[in-house]
């Protein structure tokens, strides 16, 4: 079996890069779906109609107009965060997976991605989904006000009144202004990692998760949708477990599917090349500033220079909530030193880097 490492999903650890071609320089991470759709329109070799179903497969969301101009300013320099949801819609094919019937979707994971200014080095921060959070009011998507509301669960947030109330919970918790936003729907999430092959991962402990359904041993393992879509779910059996332990294995199965796309020959396989975009677009939902496979390819561009292999992923500092030993809230200071290099220069201060501990405390 091909084993390609994954490195552990807390810290700056990720996977490392594929091996290059000989004679080929060092191809570097073009950033989450704009240089895979580029590479995949131009293997597949496809006609104008072909790719105005690919265009038309992108959903946008005008953050602009729903956010207004109460927002954080802008970075002083040519850097951007970036917020990153999977989103998970527990019904219809998902719902087989032993995760129950759950109607409507929540943001089961969010990425904040900060690419600084010369583009060398990311740093992706998680922030679980059992975090206790104010909402700030908002305005849905059939237009009616959502009040305030304070002691939400963050992944709630989505299901209540969808991605671009996200941002602007995110935006008011951080202070971070958040220049792009990529929402990942986990079904079209299963249907890519099928249509790449599967993702081979590295577990170093044998998991039985009878919630998620997963069952996997000690080892590598090349994981099909459904096993991958039970893995970034998993949280019994791992850790204590709690949200915080899926958290790693969202950051490590990120990884490993990062590189995975990046090792694939998708030039030599045109048909392969179009399965792996239509399903990629079919899960996409962006920002209007990203909802097009033009503006994907100029943002993609832009990202040349950001490697997987250096990506800093962690997690946003938090301890145990003392009413509730079940839900989780941002742990300060060391909350507050995170989103400010998120403001700045992105130089993440080692005190803001700890795990939690149970019982409240913050080590």
């Amino acid at each position: 079996m091909t084993h390609t490492p994954v490195g552990p999903g807390h810290h700056g650890t990720g996977a490392q890069p594929a091996t290059p071609a000989k004679r080929r320089p060092r191809r570097r991470l073009r950033w989450i779906g704009g240089g895979v759709l580029v590479l995949a329109v131009a293997a597949a070799g496809v006609s104008y109609a072909l790719y105005s179903q690919l265009d038309g497969n992108i959903k946008g969301v005008d953050l602009d107009r729903s956010l207004g101009d109460d927002r954080p300013a802008k970075l002083p320099t040519s850097g951007q965060n970036v917020l990153v949801l999977g989103s998970d819609s527990r019904a219809g094919a998902n719902a087989g997976l032993g995760t129950g019937h759950v109607a409507g979707a929540r943001s089961d994971t969010a990425l904040v991605i900060h690419i600084p200014e010369g583009r060398k080095q990311a740093v992706a921060v998680s922030i679980p989904r059992d975090t206790l959070v104010t909402r700030p009011e908002c305005v849905k998507d059939d237009g009616t006000k959502l009040p305030s509301a304070g002691r939400v669960m963050f992944n709630s947030v989505y299901s209540s009144a969808g991605p671009a109330c996200v941002v602007k919970t995110v935006e008011k918790m951080s202070g971070v202004r958040l220049d792009h936003f990529v929402e990942i729907d986990f079904a079209g999430f299963k249907g890519l990692v099928d249509a790449i092959g599967g993702v081979p991962v590295t577990v170093d402990r044998d998991i039985h998760d009878s919630s998620s359904g997963l069952d996997l041993a000690a080892g590598t393992h090349r994981l099909t949708g459904t096993q991958a879509l039970q893995f970034v779910r998993t949280r019994h059996g791992i850790g204590d477990g709690s949200d915080l332990g899926r958290i790693g294995m969202q950051q490590k199965f990120l990884m490993a599917l990062l590189a995975e796309i990046k090792k694939q020959d998708l030039m030599g396989s045109p048909t392969k090349a179009y399965a792996v975009a239509d399903d990629l677009t079919t899960a996409l939902t962006t920002d209007s500033g990203l909802a097009s496979l033009t503006k994907l390819a100029e943002f993609s561009r832009s990202m040349n220079g950001v490697d997987t292999s250096t990506m800093e992923t962690i997690m946003l500092p938090v301890r145990y909530d003392t009413q509730d030993p079940n839900r989780v809230v941002a742990a300060e200071p060391r909350a507050k030193q995170l989103w400010t290099a998120l403001r700045t220069d992105g130089t993440i201060p080692d005190s803001a880097k700890k795990s939690p501990a149970r019982g409240g405390a913050t080590p």
